[in-house]
Parts: structure tokens; sequence; C-alpha cells
């Protein structure tokens, strides 16, 4: 029996007496609207959603909850407050005043229960606000001080430990973000045949917005931006104003519209003035002062994304100089370039970047111990969004053989097709060790140099010839899918011949050998080793007169086109059925933190539901 059951049983064995909140606390509103809020206010100003603003004057000194008295939030945001606070007209204080109830308690049921309350008692099955009198009928439940107090610790305790992992990670979080913007950057240095256009030369119209003032801005109206929310408010892209206006208060009103790209141009920072963001809404919206529109027939989002890396934005801070405030302008923005490949490429970019964007943004998806698919989810578009390269260099800026392949994947899926250096995808070594006395009949597999050019095909899986255990304990081996290439020849048009082993045991590999490690189909590169783009290339690495050698080392810059796996295995099967036909003329052709939250809300539930007296 733990020490809850044993102070019920001991305290209240007949059951808890409930009593409508109005008996237990003091309950009204404040006087605020949102438009009253200063960015630097002294004290806090709760409104109707889950983060505080600021005000200089406060309306209550007292410890209270506060919840959302209508929108979205009702019966979901909650605040708990100690001392000087200012309150919106439409949020509600619960001030307890009762010595039969600790607050905090309170704050605990109400999380645990107030939302299906109102729900229930609600005129409309769709709960968009609360009333006074209903909240003042709310029935609680006052144990004994005691077991409210036990209680309180418990979950008290589930909190903090939730909070405290939270805490833990938002390293992890900033670490992502960084990794995150490194990658949409990289990806977004296009290749060189991708072309590059300024703004203006996309635009069908590119304006300045109108003035609003914060004391223009209303409840409801017309909805708008102003400037100060791009930066505050708004990310890649949104599609709902947080801000309304009445159309009479704007001399000459300007408009923005789905799709449009709206940049800010007055800020206080060189390193982020002009910041950006699309609108993807479906209202007819106004562009408030200090705010340049512009429209086009791109994908707003690659637009928005584009504008967003580092290269864009040293553009936008280009000739500025730091003071109190920035400014850019209409011609400013209209000579920033970007890269800009075809639409589709585009939606494929957007595709990418917005799963990894909402990854990094949702601590809920991102985390290492999260739920199993969103986890793998991550993972994929993690290792997708690596680095870029200019397919004209095809050198992969980096030095991890695992951010060279992810980035490989990425480039696949956007453009089809990647150019990359057989370094960049292999490791290739020197074969060697063995000659052809070390055959015997019965011993280890082998493949002799030799016979590449006399005996194999594309590809084998058996070999035809062994060497003895001692030869093989000394050689070079090659695993299933390598590819093994000789690198000497008599004749340069045959030099660098090769199969690829498809067997499942090992097999000992002579020298004038080159052995292929890579993760590739096997025989899309046999086949590309036997095609007239890689001969051009060999032929250039190669040297010598009588004897024609093209050194394994050489071979890391040969450049190798290459679709995804998917289209690999298409090509293969095309390639292998015209092989086949050429051969045989007698066939055809994101839980951690989910875990601890059920686990704070199963014991919550558990220890705040009491049998009623009577």
């Amino acid at each position: 029996m733990s020490k809850i059951d044993e102070l019920i049983k001991k305290l209240c064995p007949n059951g808890v007496e409930y009593i409508s909140l109005i008996n237990l606390a003091e309950v009204g509103t404040g006087s605020h609207n949102t438009n009253e809020e200063l960015n630097e206010g002294k004290y806090p100003f709760f409104v109707r959603s889950q983060i505080p603003r600021r005000l200089n004057t406060y309306d209550f000194d007292e410890n209270s909850i506060i919840i959302a008295g209508d929108g979205v939030g009702v019966g979901k945001v909650f605040h708990y407050v100690e001392g000087k606070y200012a309150l919106h007209q439409r949020a509600y204080r619960i001030h307890v005043t009762s010595s039969k109830l600790l607050i905090r308690f309170l704050l605990h049921y109400m999380k645990a229960t107030f939302l299906s309350y109102i729900e229930m008692n609600a005129v409309n099955s769709s709960v968009t606000s609360i009333r006074k009198p209903m909240l003042e009928k709310y029935p609680v439940p006052v144990p004994p001080l005691e077991i409210q107090s036990e209680i309180v610790q418990i979950l008290d305790d589930f909190t903090e430990a939730t909070e405290n992992l939270k805490k833990e990670l938002e390293g992890e979080m900033i670490s992502r973000r960084k990794q995150y913007e490194y990658y949409r950057d990289n990806l977004l240095k296009f290749d060189i045949s991708i072309p590059k256009v300024k703004l203006k030369d996309i635009a069908t119209d590119i304006y300045r917005g109108s003035g609003i003032t914060r004391e223009q801005v209303t409840e409801d109206g017309i909805p708008c931006v102003r400037y100060g929310e791009i930066y505050t408010t708004y990310n890649i892209w949104f599609d709902e104003c947080i801000s309304h206006t009445k159309i009479e208060n704007v001399a000459n009103p300007k408009y923005f519209e789905y799709g449009d790209i709206l940049f800010a141009i007055t800020g206080e920072s060189v390193e982020d003035i002009a910041k950006s963001t699309a609108y993807m809404g479906n209202d007819k919206c106004l562009a408030g002062g200090d705010i340049v529109v512009l429209k086009h027939k791109q994908n707003p989002k690659y637009l928005s994304y584009v504008l967003s890396t580092r290269n864009a934005q040293q553009q936008k801070s280009k000739g500025k100089i730091k003071s109190k405030v920035v400014h850019s302008s209409v011609p400013a923005i209209e000579e920033i370039e970007i890269p800009l490949p075809d639409l589709d490429a585009q939606n494929r970019l957007v595709n990418v970047l917005d799963n990894f964007d909402a990854v990094c943004i949702d601590l809920n998806i991102g985390l290492p111990a999260e739920i199993e698919a969103r986890q793998k989810q991550y993972e994929y578009y993690r290792d997708l969004l690596l680095t870029f390269v200019e397919r004209g260099n095809t050198i992969l800026q980096t030095d991890r053989q695992t951010d060279r392949q992810t980035l490989i994947k990425l480039l696949q899926y956007v453009f089809g097709i990647v150019y990359v250096r057989l370094g960049d995808i292999a490791t290739i070594t020197r074969g060697g060790n063995f000659q052809k006395r070390d055959f015997v009949t019965n011993g280890f597999p082998c493949i002799h140099y030799g016979q590449i050019y006399t005996s194999y095909g594309i590809y084998a899986d058996k070999t035809i010839t062994n060497i003895s255990e001692d030869a093989a304990g000394k050689s070079k081996k090659a695993v299933k899918n390598d590819i093994i290439m000789a690198v000497t020849s008599e004749n340069i048009d045959d030099v660098c011949k090769c199969v690829a082993w498809l067997g499942e045991h090992q097999i000992a590999v002579s020298g004038h050998t080159a052995i292929i490690h890579h993760e590739q189909n096997p025989k899309f590169l046999a086949y590309y080793f036997h095609a007239q783009d890689f001969i051009k290339q060999k032929k250039k690495l190669a040297h010598g007169t009588k004897v024609i050698e093209v050194t394994p080392d050489k071979l890391n810059d040969i450049i190798v086109p290459l679709p995804s796996r998917e289209e690999q295995e298409h090509i293969v099967s095309v390639l292998d059925r015209f092989d086949f036909l050429f051969n045989d003329l007698s066939n055809g052709l994101p839980a951690e933190i989910e875990a601890r939250q059920k686990q704070y809300e199963y014991y919550r539930d558990m220890l705040l539901t009491f049998k009623e007296l009577g």
C-alpha cells in the first residue's frame, strides 16, 4: 500500500468532498489587449497562449493559476504565477482563498480534468470559449491537506524531472539546428549547371508595404504583418497572421497573397537585416511599412529556404553599416542572386527540407529516445541532408565517408543523378601476393589478373582456379560485391578490364589488380567500367609503353555518373537482358520524453481520482 493509500484510508476513508470553485477561490479576468505588450516590459503579461508577454504595469500581486478564456488554448493553457503580473481581458485568474486547498494541487487537478469538464458542459460540441459561471461551478475534490501535499510533491517531482530532461536536451536541439542549417546551406550550393538569377529577374512585381502602427493593430479585421513580426514570429513560411487591422487605418493599403515573399527591410542587426518569409495562407493580407513584397512564379518555400542561407544573408548584409537601425531597400533586394533549378527540383528540395525542419523544430520528433518510427524518419532525413557539391568539380567538401554517401543519396533524390569521384564512393586497394605457380586443384578460390581478360565477363560468383591455403593467407582478399580490376595490360584499350565478384565467400586476388570496395550496385559499376565514358578517362590516366598501367590510386579520380540504387538496378536489368541476348541466341531479351509524459499522466490521473462523499 502506498503512502497516499495509507493517508486516504486514515484521513478520508468514506470519500472526499467536492466543492465548487467559487467557494474556494476568486475568479476573474484582466483588462488588457494583446497589442499593449512591450518587448522590454518589466512584468509578465499573460494572454491566451503558452508564451507570456511583457508590460511595464501590473494588475495583481499574488499566487494564481491563469487559464485561457477563449481561442485554441481553452482547457489547454495553464500558467502558475507568483508575484506581480498583468492579465489579458480574455484570460482568467484563479486565486485560491480557501485554507482547505493548495493552489498547486488545484493546478495539477485542472490540468487533468478541466478540458473534459468544459467539453461536457459547453453549449457547442466545439469549445471555443468559457464563461465565468461555468468556471465557478467547476467541482474540485478537497482531500485533507496532508494528502494534497503528498500528491503535489509527487506530481511536481514528475514535472521537474521532465523539465530537467528538456533542459539537458537543449544542447542537442541547438546542435541539430546548426546541423540542419549546415546541411541546408550546403544542399543549396548548387551545381554550376544550375543557373543563378537575381531576384529582379524572377519577380513579377516587387514593392514596399504601407505603415501600420502598433496602435492600429486590432483583435479582428484584415490580417496583416508588421515588419518586426518577421524577425520575432515567422520562420521559413507561415499561413496565418497573428495581427489584424481595420482598412480605414491604412491610407495606402498594400496587399500580399499566397506564395509572396516578405522581406523586413528595417532592423537592429546587420547580420539579420532583410530576413524573409513565405506566405502560404489563403487570405489576402496587408503588408506593413518597412516590408518588401516579392511576387513570382517559383516554389515560394524554395525561395524562402534559399533566401535563408548564409550566402543569401551575406548578400543582404553587404554594404550595410552597423548602427542602431539598419536599412535595406527594394533595389538591394532585387540584386540578391540565388541558384534556380527547375520547378520539379525545387519541389523535391522543399519536400526534404520541410521534413527536416519539422524534425528540428518539434522536440518530440527530434530527440534520440523518441518513438521508433519518428526516429527512423529523423535519421533518414538527417542522413540525406549532409552537404552539397558542384557537379563541375565533383569533389565533395567533406572528409567523412558517411557524409559523402548521404550527400550522394540526397543529390540522387533531387536531381536523379550525381557525378562523383570514384574515391568518394569506394575504397580502392591493391591486390597481390600470389602467382600462377600457387595454383592448386583444391584450395582457396582465387582470381588472377590475367584471367580477368580471358575468362570472366561482367560478373562472377565462382572462380575457375584455387591457390594453396598458405598462399591465400598472405594474399589480398575481395568480398561479395567488390569490383576486381586488372590494371596492367599490353594494350591501352584493354587495361582496366574488370569483373564484379558476386560470390558469398572471400577470394584471393593477385597482383596487378585494384580491389574496389563500395556500396553501389556492383553490376552497375562493372557495366560502367566497360563503357566508352570510362575508357576515355582511363586512357588519360594510363602510362607506360610496352606495359600499360593505371595505378589504383589514380582510379580515385575517375568520374562516375551515379543514379539512385533503384535506377541502378533498373539499368542493370536492362543491360543484363541485352547481355543475355548477345551471348545466348536461343533466348530473347524521433522515447524518453513520451515515456516520461505518459508516466506522469498515468500517476496524475491515478492520484487525482477520488471517491466522492455520499
